[in-house]
């Protein structure tokens, strides 16, 4: 069988994409970069990266230690200069004219990653965001004697690149100068570049001058970074290093340190400070830290660098083995990132440690500060469990106190499952001497729970209502028989909140009813309403087969009130219904648990109906 003949395929050429140059800056801007003021951050750090590889090239000892990066701008033009690596005619073709290609060599770049900050080559398209024209002048140190090279590179994505006698240029480096545009001017006025050459660059470990061209902004050649970084200089005494510190952490952050911890984790190269926030923060908000790279600035918001507990403290550190990402403003999580922060978050730990056993003042002023972070700390981690569970304060019957202090005053600790239920039987519980934790706030009945792992002798069990009014006195039975026709009315009319009422008698006397009912009683009872509502349905089918018998509220009234004691007395049925309602309302409100609207309506009628009463009985 022969194939039917096909027509000959037509000649295929390879092209290239033809890239829109503005509308490439243009994505850099929206969608890369956060602010047009990275342009400076990209040209000191691809000057770094340039005396990087010149140390690099230079033998031991060959290599110029005053060898650094000149900064100029005088709101006419920007200049950056370095005394780097330089570049060939040849690098400037391969780097510079194409869009993407880094600058370092590419088949150096796997083993020289590590020494450079940047990897992605796009860094110098940062300066079209405030200048339509880059002028970039080279020497390279690679070539003895290798002539001066020039590079225009435009806005419209054209170019010209010539070559200049060495005289151009007498010593190796690269020299990129700027023109602004006019829309430009608060990113490259001579105060923002100084201010933003000392946000990057204040940690860089080669020497950054900068010049204004009239000696106000600072003289010629007056230090970026004149200082290394807090961490790494010496103090005379460990006190000394403390305050110093300190004061540069007040400085970075703006506020006072509780205290300040040393990071310092030699296998990636990391140093830094972690202060200790002075005031407690809302639960789950997480504070950025100030993260650089090779001692240039490279986000001040980075939430990864640190787990999601650690929110009493701020960061500061410099790095050398951190990835950062494209836009290099954040960090890229990878193993290496991972192991830092579970490796920054044992520092942490070791310096709690290290309070509860040396300086149980800070440690006071800490958790008072930040036990929220420590309970949920906690919940997870065994070791700072055991270390300080005692320590921390709780809401219990016996005021704000620790569990330590708690347990020793009551061999059998009971928790609430919620505020609202701690609140109704506080007092109560207090009085009849029970101790009674709230375990309503976020982790701490999961805490209380854990206390017999760090003191075997307690005893820890869930409040049951049926355990509070086994504590509540019973009155005698002349004194239940006179109030049972009060009892029978009070019962019928709060019926229709599932409602039994009760007589007791408990202290304190001033309470005149105890509103009985947790949460889960409420919803069960909501359930079983549903199923009767749904009832025949396949709905209620569902439900019925998950039905229980509901448990009821219970009002206690206090025999011991006077109010109570003549409420019960009252033989006109309707003002018993009314005066019922009331004692119930006020102790739903005591609960302090969310009001539902029927009983909303009852507290404003029952109110109405006893001012009526009263005013009929006064006329």
């Amino acid at each position: 069988m022969t194939l039917p003949d096909t027509p000959s395929s037509p000649a295929r050429a390879d092209r290239t994409f033809q890239v829109d140059l503005r509308g490439l800056v243009d994505l850099l801007s929206h969608h890369l970069y956060s602010s047009p003021r990275v342009y400076l951050r990209e040209l000191l750090q691809n000057a770094v990266d340039a005396l990087t590889a010149r140390h690099a090239l230079e033998p031991s000892g060959r290599a110029d230690a005053a060898f650094g990066i000149r900064l100029y701008a005088d709101g006419s033009v920007v200049r950056v200069e370095d005394d780097g690596v330089g570049l060939t005619e040849a690098d400037v073709h391969t780097f510079l004219a194409t869009i993407g290609r880094s600058s370092k060599r590419a088949e150096r770049i796997a083993e020289q990653r590590a020494d450079f900050i940047g990897q992605f080559g796009i860094g110098l398209l940062s300066c079209f965001l405030v200048a339509d024209e880059i002028h970039v002048v080279s020497r390279s140190a690679r070539t003895p004697d290798a002539p001066a090279v020039e590079w225009r590179g435009r806005g419209d994505g054209s170019y010209t690149v010539r070559t200049l006698p060495a005289s151009a240029r007498p010593r190796p480096g690269t020299t990129v100068t700027l023109t602004p545009r006019a829309d430009a001017a608060e990113w490259t006025s001579p105060a923002q570049v100084h201010a933003l050459a000392r946000h990057f660059g204040s940690l860089l470990r080669h020497p950054v001058t900068f010049d204004d061209g009239t000696g106000g902004q600072g003289d010629p050649g007056a230090a970026v970074n004149p200082e290394p970084a807090p961490w790494a200089r010496t103090y005379p005494t460990p006190g000394a290093r403390s305050r110093a510190l300190a004061a540069y952490g007040e400085e970075v952050f703006g506020f006072t340190p509780l205290d300040t911890i040393e990071l310092d984790l030699p296998a990636v190269g990391l140093k830094g400070i972690a202060c200790v926030l002075p005031e407690a923060v809302p639960a789950g908000r997480r504070h950025g830290h100030r993260v650089h790279v090779k001692g240039m600035l490279l986000s001040e918001q980075a939430e990864e660098i640190l787990p999601d507990w650690a929110f009493f403290v701020r960061c500061v550190v410099d790095a050398e083995s951190l990835r950062p990402t494209a836009s290099r403003e954040s960090l890229y999580e990878d193993d290496t990132l991972a192991a830092v922060r579970d490796a920054l978050a044992e520092r942490l730990r070791a310096w709690i440690a290290r309070a509860a056993a040396s300086d149980p003042e800070l440690l006071g002023r800490f958790l008072q500060a930040h036990h929220l972070a420590v309970k949920s700390l906690a919940v997870h981690d065994d070791e700072i469990l055991r270390m300080l569970l005692p320590w921390l304060p709780f809401e219990t019957t016996d005021g704000h106190t620790t569990l330590d202090e708690f347990a020793r005053r009551h061999r059998t600790v009971l928790v609430t499952s919620s505020v609202e239920e701690f609140r109704q039987v506080a007092a109560i519980a207090s009085a009849a001497g029970l101790g009674v934790v709230n375990g309503g706030y976020t982790y701490d009945r999961e805490l209380v729970h854990r206390l017999p792992e760090i003191r075997p002798e307690a005893t820890v069990a869930d409040l049951d209502p049926a355990t509070l009014t086994a504590h509540l006195d019973p009155v005698d039975r002349e004194t239940e028989l006179a109030a049972a026709a009060y009892l029978a009315q009070a019962r019928d009319a709060l019926a229709v909140f599932d409602c039994d009422v009760a007589l007791r008698t408990f202290q304190p006397a001033s309470a005149p009813a105890l509103l009985v009912d947790s949460r889960e009683a409420r919803h069960e009872r909501t359930r079983s309403q549903l199923a009767r509502e749904q009832d025949g349905g396949l709905w209620g089918d569902i439900l019925g087969h998950l039905r229980q018998e509901a448990p009821r509220a219970q009002l206690i009234l206090n025999q011991l009130n006077p109010l109570v004691r003549t409420a019960v007395t009252i033989d006109e049925p309707e003002l018993a219904r009314t005066s019922a309602e009331a004692l119930y309302g006020q102790a739903a409100m005591l609960s302090r648990r969310p009001l539902r609207p029927a009983e909303s309506s009852l507290i404003n009628r029952s109110f109405l109906d006893l001012l009526a009463h009263a005013l009929r009985k006064d006329s």
